[in-house]
């Protein structure tokens, strides 16, 4: 295909908040208001702002878990906000979203391997249980996890493991694009910076473009080629990496740099 494989046009959503007014109707908050931006085939695009700013509420947009008031977002060709629900679940192998709380995303009633292998079925990846079960082990394996997990239940093991069992459900799908909404931002720290180079290897072999959501400039720099920089809704910045971070232009991205914690360099 020629072209980004997703562009994203004007997208606005927006919530009615509060008490009503004097005619009874509440106020209009525009969560997201106007963003335009692309992805390209192998790319991964950071999207950074402040909670609260609207990254989170565009993320659920673009998989249909909110309604989008105006706006398009091609997805290799096809405008995926004007699709029914029916039209869009073919589409949900090749779009998929890693959430922020792994917790929260894992059923905690099945097992590691039921989770990972309901994928499999629901798009017809696997012809039965036994190949579901190989593919599963091999996915597994791929984000470190030891295949002997396919038995155990989500609260057996630690936020970094769930979010790794979360990476694998995506993975073993082989999505075209992933959605990482703050995929570390529940982590310890100490914990971070090995599931950041997992996301970031899978994705570079996988070929698998990404939009990669986070408050945090210096998480964006780590995995991302290009940065938008979100803030009230809207897009203020967006450019190369080395061109956001060595020159920027918006006095809210020079916030956001400035936050980013340094290390002092050592005395002689």
């Amino acid at each position: 295909m020629t072209g980004p494989l997703l562009a994203l046009r004007d997208l606005r959503v927006c919530f009615r908040t509060g008490h009503g007014g004097v005619w009874g109707r509440k106020p209009v908050l525009r969560a997201v208001d106007g963003v335009s931006f692309d992805i390209n085939e192998g790319e991964t695009l950071g999207l950074v702002g402040e909670s609260g700013c609207g990254k989170s509420t565009l993320a659920r947009a673009l998989v249909g878990l909110e309604r989008a008031a105006v706006g398009e977002a091609i997805f290799d060709g096809r405008d995926i906000l004007k699709m029914s629900p029916a039209e869009f679940r073919p589409l949900r192998r090749d779009i998929q979203m890693i959430f922020q709380d792994p917790f929260a995303s894992l059923n905690p009633r099945l097992s590691i391997g039921r989770i990972l292998a309901e994928p499999l079925f629901i798009h017809r990846l696997a012809r039965n249980r036994a190949e579901a079960r190989a593919k599963v082990a091999g996915t597994l394996e791929r984000v470190g996890m030891d295949p002997d997990a396919i038995g155990r239940f989500p609260h057996e093991f630690s936020g970094g493991q769930r979010q790794r069992i979360a990476i694998a459900r995506v993975m073993i799908l082989a999505p075209r694009l992933i959605i990482a909404d703050e995929p570390v931002s529940a982590l310890d720290v100490s914990v971070q910076a090995r599931v950041l180079n997992l996301i970031r290897a899978l994705r570079r072999d996988s070929g698998a473009s990404m939009l990669f959501i986070s408050h945090d400039l210096g998480v964006v720099r780590h995995i991302s080629d290009r940065i938008v920089v979100m803030q009230g809704g809207r897009i203020v910045e967006a450019g190369d990496k080395g061109r956001i971070f060595d020159a920027p232009q918006h006095a809210y991205t020079r916030r956001l740099l400035a936050s980013v914690p340094r290390i002092p360099a050592r005395g002689v």
